[in-house]
C-alpha cells in the first residue's frame, strides 16, 4: 500500500532517478537521504552541491524559460501575420462585449435591496418584570 506522497518528494524522487550518483551518495554512508532532501529542498537543483557529488544539473527554470519562450514566439508570430485591421476589429469585438459584460453585472448590482437602516437598540437589552 503506497501513501500519497507530498509533491515535493515526487519531484525528489525523480531528482534522484535522474541522478543516481545520489543514491551511490547515501550507500556510501557519505549522507543521508534526509540530509540530501533538506539540501534539494531548500537550495535547489541548481546549487553547486549537487556538481560535488556529480548530480546532473538539470534544471527546470530553463525548461521553463525555454518552454515561456516557445509560448511568446508562437503568440508573436501569429500576431505578426495577422492583418493590422483584422486585429483592430478584434479589439473592437472584445471592448463591446466587455461592456455588454459590464452593463450585466450592473444591472444585477441595481436589483439588490438597498441596505437596511440599522435599528435603534434599546438601552436595556433584557426586559424583566417585576413579580
Amino acid at each position: 500500500m503506497q501513501k500519497n506522497l507530498h509533491p515535493s518528494v515526487i519531484q525528489f524522487k525523480e531528482f534522484v532517478k535522474n541522478n543516481p550518483s545520489v543514491i551511490k551518495e547515501v550507500r556510501n554512508g557519505n549522507a543521508t537521504w534526509q540530509e540530501l532532501y533538506e539540501d534539494w529542498y531548500l537550495l535547489g537543483e541548481e546549487d553547486n552541491r549537487w556538481e560535488t557529488i556529480g548530480a546532473k544539473k538539470v534544471t527546470s527554470s530553463e525548461s521553463k524559460e525555454e518552454k515561456k519562450g516557445d509560448w511568446v514566439s508562437t503568440i508573436l508570430g501569429s500576431v505578426q501575420k495577422m492583418d493590422p485591421n483584422q486585429i483592430q476589429h478584434y479589439i473592437n469585438n472584445l471592448s463591446e462585449a466587455l461592456g455588454a459584460i459590464q452593463g450585466v453585472i450592473s444591472q444585477f448590482q441595481g436589483n439588490q435591496p438597498q441596505q437596511k437602516t440599522p435599528k435603534i437598540e434599546q438601552k436595556h437589552p433584557f426586559s424583566f418584570r417585576k413579580d
